[in-house]
This record gives C-alpha cells, structure tokens and sequence, in this order.
C-alpha cells in the first residue's frame, strides 16, 4: 500500500510538472499618444487579443510622435511599437534603431487645418504662412511638403515649425500659427471644436497612402519568433473587429484620447484600417526621405528589403 500511494504521489508531482502552463511571453508595446491610427493596438488590450494568443503585453512608453518612439527602439526600452512608416524607416536608414515592419496599422488619417474663420482656401494659399507639423521626417511631414510641391510651392516659402499635436489645436485658436497638419483625431477635434475647418484631407494628397505600421525591435524580431507571430495575430483580430464593431470600437477609442463620440466617428471616417502593406508606397517614402536629406542611402530598394519583415510583405497574420 505504502509504495502505491508513493508511486501515486510521484506520479501526481510528475503530471504536474508536464501541465504546468509556461509564462507568458512579456511584450514592451508602445505607441503614439490619442493617436487613433493606433485604434487597433487599443482594441487588441481591451478584448484580450494579446491574452489570447499568449503574449502579456505591457505598455511601456506612449510617446508625442514617431522620432521619439524610435529612440525607445534604440534604447530597447520597448519590444514593439505602432507609429508613422517616415519615422520607422528613417530611424533604420540612419541606424539610430533597428526595427521590422510587420504590418500596415492604417493608411490615410491626416488633414491640414486652417482656422474656421480663415481666408486660405487653397494648399497653394500656404505660401508665406506658418503650420505646424508634429516632427520632422513624420508622415506629416512628408504628406505637407508632397502637397505644397503638388500646389507648386516652395516648401522654403512655408515657414515649417514643430508642435505637438495636443497642442496645435490650441496654437492654432491663439493665432500662433496659420495652419496644421496631424494625424486623427486632432483635425476632428478641431472642427468640432468650432476653431478649425479642413483644408484638405491626406487621402487628396496621396490617394491610399500608408502611415502607420506596427514595428518590432530587431533583435527582439530574430530572438522571439512565437511572441511576433502571436503580436501580428492579436492586431490582425483587432483590425478586422474595428470594421465588424464600429459603435464598441469608437468606445474603446473615447477611452483612450478621452475625446467625445461625435469627434471620434468624425475622425474615424477620415481613417481605413487595414494590415497590408504595399512595398511600392514604402519605397516612394524612402525617395522623399532621400530628396529632403532625412536620409543617406545607395540602395532604396535594398533599405526597404531591409526594412520590411516577411510577414509585412504578404500584409497577413495567418
């Protein structure tokens, strides 16, 4: 009896031993504050996505705009980010960080706004007035001097200054500046506030343009293969929910701008989410970075081979 209860017990500290669930994976996420072209990486904590696929994501920096999350990549402070494709792939241009693009977050999603009062009418109307930007080599950036260039101005005759976006709205009321350029919801905002009016949305100066990715350290890309595969799942699902769920997914979004409904589904019609990325669009961002001198590269191609992560070109989580 006594050696069966001692087989019984070794087998019970056996079994215990084989079903004891390994840790979770722990993932160091970071994105852009009240961005909502993040909307997915909210939606993903909110349901449980990164709990399901068994990753424990922590968010552990939320930043005013792209450059500055690329210098958490440097310092690997964080495991994995959403911000702009201009910032990201200038960072790897310059080697200040390394990172992957594993998939598209959104494209389109930005506007320049003028005062609501405002003459100007027009992009070409920009010429010798003052708007604000959230940082150099962004996609606002880029997006502002590809539209000044369509308009046929010089971007030299714009006087280009840096703001953070949560405090354009208010720079622009002050009459401190002319006009802004930012991503949603900070142009809603502005409408809905009664102290801006769109002059032009992104999606009429680039039709489809990407702007954010969810990026992943490199390192921490080669050494955790499970844990992206399991990252890019969890976004994949949040993605496809916020065009299943719109009425919950303008919740979730209230709750992390702390913004109200109507600016929130204004702004959210003015965004597409979607996970693909077009390799084609990357490139002519790398073109644009290398003409404004963000970047010194011989090979665009090969920067954006290097860049893009397998699963970023095929655009997929399966």
């Amino acid at each position: 009896m006594k050696k069966l209860l001692s087989l019984a017990a070794a087998v019970v500290v056996l079994l215990s031993a084989v079903y004891v669930p390994a840790a979770p994976k722990k993932v160091r996420l970071g994105y852009l504050r009240n961005d909502l072209h993040h909307l997915a990486a909210w939606v993903a904590i909110e349901k449980g996505f990164f709990r399901d696929e068994g990753i424990s994501v922590e968010v552990a920096g939320i930043f005013n705009a792209g450059p500055e999350e690329m210098s958490a990549f440097a310092s690997r402070s964080i495991d994995a980010g959403y911000l702009g494709v201009a910032p990201s792939t200038t960072g790897v241009a310059n080697k200040s960080a390394s990172v992957k693009a594993v998939s598209l977050a959104n494209s389109e999603g930005s506007a320049i706004v003028v005062r609501k009062d405002s003459s100007l009418r027009e992009v070409k109307d920009l010429a010798g007035k003052t708007v604000a930007i959230p940082g150099y080599a962004t996609v606002q950036d880029f997006l502002l001097r590809k539209a000044l260039e369509g308009a046929g101005i010089d971007t030299k005759k714009v006087n280009i200054i840096v703001i953070k976006p949560p405090e354009m709205i208010t720079a622009l009321g002050a009459r401190q500046i002319d006009a802004f350029i930012a991503w949603e919801p900070h142009p809603s905002k502005a409408v809905t506030g009664g102290i801006g009016k769109v002059l032009i949305t992104s999606s009429k100066i680039w039709k489809d343009h990407p702007c954010c990715i969810v990026a992943v350290e490199s390192s921490f890309y080669r050494e955790n293969p499970a844990a992206v595969r399991a990252l890019l799942k969890a976004h994949v699902r949040a993605t496809e929910f916020i065009g299943k769920n719109p009425d919950e997914a303008v919740r979730i979004g209230q709750k992390y701008t702390g913004m109200d409904e109507a600016t929130i589904r204004e702004a959210m019609r003015n965004i597409r989410y979607h996970h693909d990325i077009n390799e084609k669009d990357v490139r002519e961002y790398l073109q644009y970075l290398l003409r404004f001198g963000y970047i010194k590269v011989v090979d665009v191609d090969a920067l954006s081979r290097e860049y893009l992560a397998p699963e970023g070109r095929k655009g997929s989580g399966k």
